[in-house]
């Protein structure tokens, strides 16, 4: 669900990201449980969906970070991150954190620094068909020293 298209009735939280991100995937919706279980069931349903595909939709983008970013579990948010790293780049994944901690709610801000954690997770090519033939990569999409330099100013604007 794109940011405008949030309801203001609705409120943001793990279990309706990840429910975005399965129903852009296509994933069956899991049993219904508590909505803490449910919403981990779900990240768990569309774990491996995610990582076998060689692309993603654009329309997905927007929905893996905030799912990322929502997820309280700071050893679970990498399902989202890790797939959001090799199909859109790292630099894009980084980029988008910056976002969310210049200018999101303060659970967003928390969220972002647990998720900048895994969007530096160790990318290897048989891990992800996004790779291309013979395990290349476009090296821009993992060129993030300035996007850094943007988390270290903006987390010190944070702190200020």
């Amino acid at each position: 669900m794109a940011e405008d298209e949030q309801s203001d009735t609705e409120p943001r939280s793990f279990l309706t990201c990840a429910t975005e991100v399965a129903r852009l995937l296509g994933v069956e919706d899991v049993a219904v449980e508590p909505s803490d279980r449910h919403a981990r069931l779900l990240a768990h349903a569309v774990r491996k969906p995610l990582l076998e595909r060689a692309s993603l939709p654009e329309e997905l983008f927007a929905p893996l970070m905030a799912a990322s970013v929502y997820d309280p579990d700071p050893s679970f948010c990498r399902w989202f991150v890790e797939p959001a790293v090799y199909a859109f780049g790292r630099r894009r994944v980084m980029a988008a954190l910056v976002d969310y901690l210049r200018t999101g709610t303060d659970p967003e801000r928390a969220g972002a620094v647990r998720a900048w954690y895994c969007a530096h997770v160790p990318l290897h090519a048989d891990r992800s068909p996004a790779y291309g033939s013979g395990g290349v990569r476009d090296p821009a999409l993992d060129e993030v020293q300035d996007i850094k330099d943007a988390w270290l100013e903006a987390s010190s604007a944070r702190s200020a």
